[in-house]
């Protein structure tokens, strides 16, 4: 779902380009159930530009923002106790532009070291991982064994988290959603119905915050 262009459909090189309006007309409601989303993630975002004071969830911890200003020096972002100290140089410094990028250094790092410890548990060995602000997935797995995953996921629980890190991992052995994928992913993550739920009732809170890099 893209704002400039409306709906995009992706499909692989082997699909049959005319069977794409029955591939529309079957998946009718669901495409009409993630409009209708879409249209309340826009209107939450009207006014999401965080101040100081407000909250914004890490690892599953709501923690309040306190914007402070360092005449000069670079912008930083520093986690103390239930506080995220954010560091302006600048008046003009944006408190979100400064706080995504520190969300996107924390995914590299704990997703990456999650993935990591992970993927010897599955026995499984993964190409590349890169952390992205993708618009409609937490996650995902290509081909060509490369991971991708949203840099959101850091306002999630930890056991949320390594859901989809399985998730991906298991798709290095089976691409689709068979019923040997779930028993594998079930195999390593017994309780991922139950983190799955979490990320489909968080959804459009998550992605309303700092929105305006996100959509």
């Amino acid at each position: 779902m893209r704002r400039e262009t409306g709906l995009m459909v992706v499909i692989p090189k082997s699909y049959e380009i005319r069977q794409v309006p029955d591939l529309l007309e079957m998946k009718r409601g669901w495409i009409l159930g993630k409009f209708v989303k879409y249209a309340e993630v826009q209107r939450l975002s009207a006014n999401q530009e965080l101040k100081s004071g407000d909250s914004i969830p890490y690892l599953g911890r709501n923690l309040k923002v306190v914007k402070e200003q360092n005449n000069g020096n670079a912008n930083s972002v520093k986690l103390e106790q239930n506080k995220l100290l954010v560091s302006l140089k600048s008046a003009s410094s944006r408190l979100n532009v400064t706080l995504e990028r520190w969300y996107r250094m924390q995914a590299v790092k704990l997703i990456g070291k999650r993935a990591s410890e992970l993927s010897p548990l599955l026995g499984l060995t993964y190409n590349r991982l890169v952390i992205r602000g993708q618009r409609t997935r937490w996650g995902s797995c290509s081909h060509k064994g490369n991971l991708s995953f949203n840099w959101k996921l850091l306002m999630a629980p930890e056991p949320v988290i390594d859901y989809v890190i399985i998730h991906e991992l298991a798709h290095l052995k089976e691409m689709n959603h068979t019923k040997r994928f779930w028993e594998l992913v079930a195999e390593y993550c017994p309780r991922w119905r139950e983190h799955k739920k979490w990320l489909k009732d968080h959804e459009t809170e998550l992605a309303t915050k700092l929105l305006y890099s996100f959509i």
